[in-house]
């Protein structure tokens, strides 16, 4: 079960003028299953997007940077979920390039025009004649108030459909923030196996539009961590369709771009957090602050330290407090200068260490107190200057195995 995370209702999702979504059963892996999603786009759409830096990136991967490096106008997105399409060479290619063909000719543009995301198995041929076949179905499903549908058919081990919307006014006219995202395991983006689109119909021009992707990806789905690996799909995108006829947000300095920067960012970091309280097996949420460093970079460092350690992410899962791992994981973080006795370290409001060890007045029954609760905080204070960053990570539990084991059968 996620941690404290609830399916959305789709009532609370908002429609973005200008995004139509269309959901089909093409049977990818599964039969009785919509695994097919296109989501089709206004003319005049702006679109943006970050990857995964994963060298054995997916072949949809491939397309959507070549696809997006021509700058013309993206008409459709199209995703499919149980296959990744990734490690299958130059078939891999062809077979996510026949997809966007037989999209694009359906909708009357170019197949560069369409952009294909794949999620799923590895190293398996992706079944594209299913999804061809699928394609009517998926176009004739095309609404506007399909969010949460979409949110369901891009799941892989997911166990909850991940989708969060926002409104707000820009120039006195309503405008509309929507996002989905689906991941649970070999979660470590590293952007520059998780998908997330957010889509307004705010227009913003396409250069300003990737800044604010790529601002809203490092303040999110660039900060969480299910098991340390970063998968070969991991794609980000961002769409404004200007459908809302606001005025075109064309510079940072616009006085528009903070405040639908900010919401943005909100809807990025909601998906993000989701994608941890729904990590594979988790039964524990922990936010994870590293402050008092030199730079971000060095307070990064101590944070994925802590949060990818299996030792620690067993602890957790067992409400041990073992707390010399979190320590080691400090340790560990490649700061060379870091001065052990300038360093404290927090559990929830507990007080573990500081002077090179255990606090005096630390109590195992308080450790105790905090691991037992299904989220909890660590802050870790290096002493060496301002800068500050936050992670989120979960458990490591029994069932994280027993999902990874089986995700094939």
């Amino acid at each position: 079960m996620p941690v404290n995370l609830a399916p959305p209702r789709p009532e609370d999702l908002l429609p973005v003028n200008g995004v139509a979504l269309g959901i089909a059963e093409a049977g990818v892996r599964k039969a009785n299953r919509r695994d097919l999603l296109v989501m089709r786009l206004a003319e005049g759409a702006s679109v943006a997007g970050v990857f995964t830096q994963n060298r054995y990136c997916a072949a949809p991967v491939i397309l959507c940077r070549e696809h997006l490096a021509l700058a013309r106008p993206t008409r459709a997105l199209l995703v499919n979920t149980g296959n990744a399409n990734a490690g299958t060479g130059a078939d891999g290619l062809a077979r996510a390039r026949l997809a966007c063909t037989e999209l694009a000719a359906a909708l009357g543009c170019d197949a560069t025009q369409v952009l294909p995301f794949s999620t799923g198995v590895i190293m398996e041929p992706l079944p594209v004649e299913r999804i061809v076949a699928a394609l009517p179905r998926a176009l004739a499903d095309c609404r506007e108030d399909n969010w949460a549908p979409a949110a369901a058919a891009i799941m892989t081990t997911d166990t909850v459909p991940k989708a969060c919307s926002r409104r707000l006014s820009l120039g006195g006219k309503p405008v509309s923030v929507t996002g989905i995202a689906k991941g649970a395991g070999m979660i470590h983006p590293n952007m520059a196996t998780m998908l997330g689109f957010v889509a307004t119909d705010a227009a913003v021009s396409r250069q300003v539009l990737q800044q604010m992707l790529t601002q809203a990806a490092a303040q999110s789905f660039n900060r969480i961590s299910v098991d340390g690996d970063t998968s070969t799909n991991d794609s980000f995108m961002l769409i404004a369709t200007g459908a809302a006829a606001t005025q075109t947000i064309d510079s940072v300095s616009h006085p528009d771009y903070t405040e639908l920067a900010a919401a943005v960012t909100e809807v990025a970091v909601w998906l993000a957090q989701a994608i941890i309280r729904d990590g594979e097996g988790a039964t524990k949420f922990i936010t994870v602050q590293v402050e008092g460093g030199n730079s971000e970079e060095e307070c990064s460092k101590v944070a994925f330290a802590i949060a990818h350690s299996p030792l620690v992410k067993t602890a957790f899962f067992a409400s041990d407090p073992n707390l010399g791992r979190l320590l080691c994981a400090i340790g560990n973080a490649g700061i060379a200068d870091l001065d052990a006795a300038k360093v404290r370290m927090h559990l929830g409001d507990v007080l573990v260490a500081g002077d090179g060890g255990v606090d005096p007045g630390y109590r195992e029954q308080d450790g105790q107190r905090v691991m037992q609760q299904s989220e909890i905080s660590v802050r870790v204070e290096l002493g060496r200057g301002r800068a500050q960053y936050t992670v989120w990570t979960c458990d490591l539990s029994h069932d994280y195995v027993s999902i990874n084991a089986d995700y094939r059968s």
